[in-house]
């Protein structure tokens, strides 16, 4: 019977797509190096000749990493380039894995907030707005720019907000912008901005923990307040 090369698998099957739509988590060590080196030989898929490679080394990613240029370049497929490819991301495997493990920034408070924002907006022009994106411990998982306005207001969309949570799967989220006059007291804009965003986490499930007007100096937590919706 033919072999069918990747191109014509089923799109559900192919390494690149399936990464695309389930994560990197979702394929084997074979899928996942077929992506590093492109292409298989005219006898077999990259997924194939990879999963015969790992067979020569006894299924094991770290006694690939042992391998020499040499070893490699016995395979059917495999040429100087693949075989440095597959080395070099070995490499990297074994150089994350001694990295140490760096303690994700935990939110405790609006000062933890209003720390990690102020050397990001506190020169700035006019008015931002970035997002807090936060696991279930409140460690951060990632900030974006949600919005960037004039001097005195910044144009918000809560769908942004809400996608930004989504994709990061976030389950908690801040909010933070700065006001370039230097008056923390938030405008009636701003409030409007919190009950749509509460409104909006709640609908979606997402603890809202807090928004932080920033300006220099000094800032207005709705959380300390006791404004926030």
């Amino acid at each position: 019977m033919e072999k069918l090369s990747i191109a014509q698998w089923d799109k559900a099957d192919r390494p690149r797509e399936k990464l695309e739509t389930l994560g990197a988590q979702a394929l084997s060590n074979a899928e996942l190096l077929a992506i590093l080196i492109g292409s298989g030989s005219a006898d077999e898929s990259a997924v194939d000749l990879m999963r015969r490679v790992l067979a020569g080394s006894g299924g094991s990613l770290r006694r690939l990493g042992k391998a020499t240029l040499t070893d490699l370049c016995t395979y059917k497929g495999i040429g100087p380039a693949k075989a440095v490819t597959l080395l070099a991301a070995c490499e990297l495997g074994r150089r994350r894995a001694a990295e140490p493990e760096q303690q994700r920034l935990q939110v405790r408070s609006s000062r933890d907030i209003y720390a990690y924002f102020l050397p990001l907006m506190q020169d700035l022009p006019v008015e931002e707005c970035h997002v807090m994106l936060l696991n279930q411990q409140l460690r951060l998982i990632d900030s974006r720019c949600v919005g960037r306005g004039g001097l005195s207001a910044t144009l918000v969309d809560v769908r942004c907000v809400m996608h930004a949570a989504i994709s990061a799967r976030a389950t908690a989220l801040a909010l933070c912008h700065n006001h370039p006059s230097g008056n923390p007291s938030p405008s009636r804009d701003d409030d409007r901005l919190t009950e749509r965003v509460a409104g909006a986490a709640r609908t979606l499930d997402l603890q809202f923990v807090d928004h932080v007007v920033l300006a220099d100096g000094a800032y207005f937590s709705y959380a300390d307040e006791g404004r926030l919706p």
